[in-house]
């Protein structure tokens, strides 16, 4: 019975097995056909192609050739135009930054700053407003009318307009500066630089203490206007604020100019190095040279 079962099994996986095979044999019959029939159209479609190709190269060779050739002449002038603007750019910031040093644009700073200080004496720094709680739900355009509106000038009797015309004097001293002697410069720069920096920094803390003890109590109070009118309340306005920032920029450029930023230390090894590199060599003599060819 075992013998009989296998007899019938083996048939049966040989002719499942040959079926692949032919499957795979009509399947490359039908595929060779195709590619012998499709022959013919191929090789006239490539002759077609070949000369579709040279009459376009011919036809647009001539035409497109001039415009292809002013194209490229067009971006290398371009690219020489470019590169000439970019070494003048390069030779006009180093002949700058040898004018417009750090401690030279912090004393530009400084006399911005002063003059800005100046100016903001004679803005309107305060103002008392009328009736605010009733305009509270209307839109941000619409404001209450303001009265006893001062500059920052009268709280003070315009004691910072000569604070500023100061700082800005030394913002052009600063800038100014006259150059002496390299080895009297050196030995006295230091000394000349922590001085007005320190000035301006004292300056600015000045102005500070003037704004905080003496113009921002003096423009939170309403005064007499509390009784003459309902709802009034004092408000700080834009010159407050100015003189505000330009004292707190006194306090800091004085600072950066007295830092002295930007500024490289070489050590004595260094500038000896240095120096050794610029040292010119000598020649060898011609028994050196002798010498050392044998």
């Amino acid at each position: 019975m075992i013998a009989a079962a296998r007899g019938r099994i083996r048939p049966t996986l040989t002719k499942l097995g040959k079926r692949p095979a032919r499957w795979s044999r009509g399947l490359d019959r039908a595929a060779n056909r195709g590619l012998e029939r499709a022959h013919p159209y191929l090789l006239g479609g490539a002759r077609r192609s070949r000369r579709w190709a040279r009459a376009t190269k011919a036809w647009a060779g001539p035409r497109v050739r001039p415009l292809a050739a002013r194209f490229f002449r067009a971006v290398a002038a371009g690219e020489r135009w470019t590169r000439r603007a970019l070494a003048l750019t390069v030779r006009g910031a180093t002949r700058t930054s040898a004018v417009i040093t750090p401690q030279r644009a912090i004393g530009a700073v400084i006399v911005a700053v002063g003059a800005g200080l100046v100016a903001s004496q004679f803005v309107d720094y305060r103002g008392v407003e009328i009736g605010q709680p009733g305009y509270a739900g209307l839109p941000g355009a619409t404001r209450p009318p303001t009265v006893d509106v001062k500059t920052a000038g009268d709280a003070h009797s315009y004691l910072l307009a000569p604070v500023g015309v100061l700082a800005a004097l030394l913002g052009l001293f600063a800038i100014c500066r006259p150059q002496g002697d390299k080895r009297q410069t050196e030995r006295f720069a230091a000394r000349d630089r922590r001085r007005l920096g320190l000035s301006v920094a004292g300056l600015g803390l000045i102005a500070l203490a003037v704004v905080l003890l003496v113009d921002l109590p003096a423009g939170l109070d309403a005064g007499a206007q509390n009784s003459r009118f309902a709802g009034a309340e004092a408000v700080l306005e834009d010159g407050f604020y100015a003189e505000l920032a330009a004292a707190a920029g006194l306090v800091l450029a004085g600072l950066l100019y007295y830092a002295r930023p930007c500024r490289i230390r070489i050590s004595s090894s260094g500038r000896a190095a240095s120096a050794r590199r610029r040292r010119p060599r000598r020649r060898a003599s011609s028994r050196a040279r002798v010498a050392r060819s044998a």
